[in-house]
């Protein structure tokens, strides 16, 4: 290939895309001041803290000339190089369950989307063969250099973009059908129809997200000449945010990642021609995230407790008030829990300001063996600024640790892909992150409910739907986790109600429990039969589920029940008795045999796969009424005849015979013999 010999100040290839060229110069990279909101009043945006990751600002210097496109790639160009990339324009949505390829981008002359950062980098390469010219992505420092072309606002135009600029904005739930807006959130992404910067670069503010060449990782404080990024990570840099997003995602210097083999209709991207800068990479590596620092390796076995045995719950979730990033004290929910081979306990969940936003992120700790108290919570998974929502552990019988997560395109939890992680050392260091089902759509969400079959499958479960009712999705692995599939896939919604029979189990966040006959049983959260939480049972793995009602009351938002067949035999059942803004009392019988109620968070047993329950008691150790807290920094009242009253539960049970019970912010441990003795009567 010949050097770039290109001396004009504009350049047009033999694709007809067209280039300008960009002066080498220094700039002030990052931001440390406050970022727009993400709430419109009258097509103007007010101020909020800036993200976390924007800063130290340091100053780069870019020392070489390069060309970059004015546009970014369009199907048309790109077609040249893959033309089977045709047959992905624009498909209409048929459905959650059919192609997701959803109407965005049918032209020519848009914006390509649909293609990860292999195929854009491989488009680079093609097109550099082609015309003997170092074509490549750009580096997320010359991306910023050239979005800012010389301003130092939060965009080229000034600290407010216009509004012939805004496509969509908000948090889309496109294309979930119960939640979207439908055909109407479907955006031109027709390319260069917008004033261009004072470099007469278009788009670099919306439209589409473009891949850059870097992985992401934290930016350094020092002056940086010709930066190239780090030698590896997680995720890849995406810059300029897109159609159907907020306008703070917008900025200039606002910082997005995504899974390099990850493609969906919000990202794209632009080409640069020019030499990758031979940057000595100085970069040191990220500190190792505490829950990962001097894991030990040997295995540990705890003494088994003959005699009942309850501990004063104590607090997972240790994130300083106040936090804006990486993690976030104003939520913390939807937690999964595992027993590593080495004794220690592991906990992660997701950590938010809103549930629906760009900025949740997954965080963890660990509960090191013999010690007392869990570690502060580090970060743990997640691309920036994308909804990753939510998490699944499971350790299998060789100590190998899964990690499952939900990976939205964007912001919600509506379009979600489903990826997969595991660790082989006690979940110091994770494999890099591998799709299960890479479409983004829904029946992707995980639910704290995996475990092995009979048969030798690995069973997952995942809601199927977004909303607080419509039921839940099996994920199946019959080869020990390499490939998946969804026995419900392409079935009608179902009548939940009794009697009746389909393809999804009755509620969402439904726990999952195999019977001892090879018959899967849940309990789910919504599609109320008979005023009752739902059962639905399945003898054929899945492809269908009869319908019927538990004997157990409701569960309402904020709560998420749990099934775990023990290894004493019985099957554990833990949920709520009822609304937790309600404290709905529910009759359990105590030690002299007489009933008594009790509201929150209660246990049972049953030892005939789920036809009747016994030891039906609160998960308190019938103490003094006193005050613990719960999710979001709220209390409750823990004592004789109250429980915590909802959360998101997860439970795993140790080899020692512990189980290891968590809600959304508290880790109960009790065994068997303490769930089988009856609580105590009023004296």
């Amino acid at each position: 290939m010949q050097n770039l010999t290109i001396q004009e100040q504009t350049h047009t290839n033999s694709l007809g895309m067209q280039f300008v060229r960009i002066e080498p110069g220094t700039f002030t990279m990052g931001s440390e001041d406050a970022a727009l909101s993400d709430e419109l009043t009258d097509g103007k945006a007010y101020l909020r803290d800036g993200d976390w990751d924007e800063k130290p600002v340091h100053q780069v210097t870019l020392t070489t000339p390069f060309y970059i496109g004015i546009c970014q790639v369009t199907n048309a160009q790109y077609e040249e190089f893959q033309p089977a990339h045709n047959e992905l324009r624009g498909l209409p949505n048929m459905g959650s369950q059919a192609s997701p390829h959803i109407g965005f981008s049918r032209d020519d002359d848009e914006a390509v989307v649909f293609v990860d950062w292999h195929d854009a980098t491989r488009f680079c390469e093609w097109l550099s063969e082609k015309e003997g010219l170092p074509y490549r992505l750009p580096t997320e420092a010359e991306w910023e250099y050239v979005c800012r072309a010389g301003t130092t606002t939060h965009f080229h135009t000034g600290e407010t973009l216009p509004l012939e600029f805004h496509k969509n904005v908000g948090e889309s739930w496109y294309p979930d059908a119960g939640r979207g807006r439908g055909a109407e959130e479907i955006m031109s992404l027709h390319v260069g129809q917008t004033p261009p910067n004072a470099w007469d670069v278009y788009d670099m503010h919306g439209n589409v997200e473009e891949w850059c060449q870097d992985w992401y990782g934290p930016y350094e404080p020092q002056p940086q000449v010709d930066p190239v990024g780090r030698d590896t990570g997680l995720y890849r840099v995406t810059r300029g945010g897109s159609h159907s997003t907020l306008l703070c995602y917008l900025r200039s210097a606002n910082r997005m990642g995504a899974v390099p083999e990850d493609k969906h209709w919000y990202i794209g991207f632009r080409v640069v021609c020019g030499e990758l800068p031979q940057t000595y990479h100085s970069t040191p590596a990220p500190k190792v995230a505490l829950w990962g620092r001097n894991v030990k390796q040997e295995s540990t076995n705890a003494s088994t407790p003959e005699t009942p045995y309850f501990a004063e719950p104590i607090p997972y979730v240790k994130i300083p008030d106040g936090s804006n990033g990486p993690l976030f004290s104003a939520h913390n929910h939807v937690p999964a829990i595992v027993e590593c081979q080495n004794g220690d306990m592991f906990a992660a969940w997701y950590s938010c300001v809103t549930e629906r936003g760009r900025e949740l992120t997954v965080a963890t700790s660990r509960l090191r063996f013999g010690e007392t108290e869990w570690e502060p919570a580090e970060p743990f998974w997640g691309p920036p600024d994308r909804n990753n929502h939510a998490t699944s552990l499971w350790r299998n019988e060789n100590g190998r640790i899964y990690h499952f997560n939900g990976l939205s395109a964007a912001a919600t939890w509506g379009p979600l892909a489903l990826v997969m992680r595991y660790s082989d050392d006690n979940g110091a260091t994770w494999s890099k992150p591998r799709f299960i089902s890479p479409e983004h759509r829904l029946r992707h969400m995980p639910i704290a409910s995996v475990f092995r079959r009979q048969d030798g499958s690995i069973l997952l479960a995942c809601d199927a739907v977004s909303g607080g009712h419509g039921g839940t999705a099996i994920w199946l692995s019959d080869d020990d986790g390499e490939t998946w599939y969804d026995p419900g896939a392409g079935q009608p919604i179902p009548d939940f109600a009794a009697g009746k029979n389909g393809g999804w189990i009755a509620g969402i966040h439904a726990a999952v429990v195999e019977l001892t006959d090879g018959r899967l049983m849940a309990y789910g959260r919504g599609d109320t039969i008979d005023g009752q939480m739902p059962k639905s049972v399945s003898s054929d793995s899945g492809k269908t589920w009869h319908y019927s009602a538990s004997p157990f009351p409701v569960l309402a938002g904020g709560q998420r029940c749990v099934l775990l067949r023990l290894q004493e035999g019985p099957i554990f059942l833990a949920s709520f008795t009822g609304d937790r803004r309600e404290a709905t009392p529910m009759p359990i019988v105590d030690t002299s045999g007489n009933e008594r109620l009790v509201t929150g968070l209660f246990s049972a047993l049953s030892y005939d796969d789920g036809e009747t329950w016994k030891h039906i008691r609160p998960i308190t150790d019938d103490g003094a009424d006193r005050d613990i807290e719960t999710m979001d920094g709220r209390t409750f009242t823990m004592g004789f005849s109250s429980a915590e009253p909802g959360g998101y539960l997860a439970v795993h049970q140790g080899r020692n015979g512990i189980i290891h019970l968590i809600s959304s912010r508290q880790h109960y441990r009790f065994n068997l013999a303490w769930l089988k003795q009856p609580p105590p009567s009023k004296t």
